[in-house]
């Protein structure tokens, strides 16, 4: 909370969703934490009430506001959206609708309140482009500081806001979508984002990133939540990016280059973030935690604080090929918390048409090393409906489910405390910026029929349960991430139908999604199940993450030929993400 007489701009921080989820969320962390030191910021939080609240809310006339001050979002010089799931669209509506504001950014004339929004779903803008002021591309901790100072400029020389959304293109990283215009063929594909005319908007707007990670904020000092959230716990990012390439895998090609931050100094964020906040449990966050290079020293300085003040220490992402009996004995010197592995396919041809890079014999051999440990439960996580995937790799998700049964049996130091084994599967869905946006979702019926087979093949395993993702929700999420402006159309009319909370099983109504579709005149499987020409022109196209889209229709036929793509440390594939370093070598 801040003196108000020092305070000349005020900035609402939202997330789309719960204040549980939100809290959870580092990024936020990051951003408030980064505003907040800036002399005259003042940045505020505001989440999406859940219903009972937001009923009251609109009884009593009481618009959405910022937690710290009370006051309503409209009184705000910036409102920025954090999107990480296409699901969270109708809640950026309702939310600005709680605000007071209109829907559309033509209809907001004013400079203030600028609406803005960033996060991974940003790099399709599209579906929410007639919203949003500006997209901010990549990661947000410098640009966003960036185009704050244009806006405090923009308000004391008095400008328009056509004349800011100007000045704001010119940033690195900032797409204004009222300056590309989408020309649409009569068979519905886009034609080109024809630039607006006379705007001065960049061909390509290329993402930012912050290159040197032992200069960039960390929040030591933390809000301490006021209720329990999902991720109640420090949580240590130990880099950014990801040297795998899954080619399934949007934050891992968009997250390049690789950067990494020096172990000492996340120690001492460790140590003084528990120190400040109480918290007595600690996560290794990133990508693949366990590809840290110097993960076994900074886990040995952590412990030594952790394990005398009973903190626990985890690390969720890890990988089955680099998961050791070093690693497991440091993890289990305070408490052992659940293992997770995702194999995501269930043979090798499938693993290594996907570029997974995971044998069966590693991910074996790290469930006999975690068994014989102590270790009595494994979470395994596949997807279902990937490129080439057919019913002999379906069924071999139960042989590698009994397989790590088997494992289980032969190497556990007690069998009477019995095993859990979970298997896991969602329905692909084709993300933008990867090597499979060109490829087709499934159907939704041969989704059921392979989730159906694989159940059948469970069935008689007492030791394994299987859970499985509901296909209503992908099939949306397929439309949405790969959607061009027109589903704007579909989301309004949706939310003005009561649509929020979409990723929440107590609001979701598939059939209100098809009727929106069907009233704004779109098919959903023109955007969820057609495969893509390489020629087709796609709704992002101006959006530049740096890794090329000749390298990622490389790696869509590399898949279809089953073979693998070395990860960066090995070899540099020449993604084109290492353009954006000024010495042009990623720091894997």
């Amino acid at each position: 909370v801040k003196d108000r007489a020092q305070v000349d701009t005020r900035y609402a921080l939202c997330f789309p969703d719960t204040y549980e989820i939100g809290m959870s969320n580092l990024g936020m962390r990051i951003l408030y934490g980064a505003m907040n030191q800036v002399e005259g910021l003042w940045c505020e939080r505001a989440f999406a009430p859940w219903g009972d609240m937001e009923e009251e809310m609109r009884r009593e006339g009481i618009q959405l506001y910022g937690l710290e001050s009370g006051d309503p979002l409209c009184d705000f010089d910036i409102i920025g959206f954090s999107l990480g799931y296409e699901m969270a669209y109708t809640n950026v509506l309702n939310m600005l609708d709680l605000a007071g504001l209109p829907l559309r950014s033509e209809e907001r004339r004013d400079l203030a309140p600028l609406v803005v929004a960033g996060g991974t779903c940003a790099y399709n803008p599209e579906p929410l482009a007639p919203f949003v002021d500006f997209f901010v591309l990549g990661e947000g901790e410098e640009v966003t500081l960036e185009y704050i100072a244009l806006y405090r400029r923009a308000r004391d020389e008095d400008w328009t806001k056509e004349e800011l959304l100007r000045e704001a293109a010119r940033i690195p990283g900032i797409y204004v979508p009222s300056f590309y215009e989408p020309v649409y063929r009569p068979d519905g594909t886009l034609e080109e984002m024809r630039i607006r005319e006379g705007s001065g908007a960049p061909e390509l707007v290329r993402k930012r990133v912050v290159e040197d990670m032992n200069k960039s904020y960390f929040p030591v000092k933390t809000i301490i939540p006021s209720t329990e959230i999902v991720h109640d716990r420090v949580m240590l990012e130990l880099f950014r990016g990801c040297i795998r390439g899954c080619r399934f895998c949007q934050a891992g090609y968009v997250y390049r280059p690789v950067r990494s931050r020096d172990p000492k100094q996340l120690a001492e964020y460790g140590k003084a973030a528990c120190e400040d906040s109480g918290y007595q449990e600690m996560t290794l966050s990133s990508l693949s935690s366990t590809d840290y290079p110097c993960l076994l020293e900074l886990c040995d300085d952590l412990l030594d604080y952790c394990a005398p003040r009973d903190i626990g220490l985890s690390l969720p992402s890890l990988r089955a090929d680099t998961f050791s009996m070093n690693l497991m004995e440091r993890l289990q010197r305070v408490r052992k918390g659940g293992l997770t592995f995702a194999p995501e396919a269930g043979t090798q041809r499938l693993r290594d048409a996907i570029n997974k890079n995971l044998r069966e014999e590693d991910l074996l051999q790290s469930c006999r090393t975690a068994f014989a440990g102590g270790w009595s439960g494994v979470k395994l996580y596949f997807m279902l409906g990937l490129p080439t995937e057919t019913d002999e790799d379906v069924l071999g998700i139960a042989d590698l489910a009994r397989k790590v049964y088997f494992a289980w049996r032969e190497y556990t130091p007690n069998p009477k405390r019995g095993v859990r084994i979970t298997v896991s599967t969602s329905w692909f869905v084709p993300k933008p910026h990867t090597a499979f946006q060109w490829e087709a979702q499934i159907p939704v019926e041969e989704y059921q029929r392979r989730v159906g087979l694989l159940r059948d093949a469970l069935k008689r395993d007492k030791s394994i349960t299987y859970n499985w993702h509901d296909p209503q929700t992908s099939y949306l999420e397929a439309i949405f991430s790969r959607g061009d402006r027109r589903l704007a159309d579909v989301l309004e009319w949706a939310w003005q139908h009561g649509a929020k909370f979409d990723s929440w099983s107590e609001y979701f109504d598939y059939q209100r999604w098809m009727d929106a579709l069907e009233a704004c005149g779109l098919d959903g499987d023109f955007y969820a199940h057609r495969e893509r020409p390489r020629s087709e022109v796609f709704p992002w196209c101006r959006i530049d993450p740096m890794v090329t889209p000749a390298f990622l229709w490389h790696e869509r036929e590399l898949c279809y030929q089953s073979q693998t793509t070395p990860d960066c440390r090995t070899r540099c594939s020449g993604c084109g993400a290492n353009r954006l370093l000024k010495g042009g070598v990623c720091n894997g």
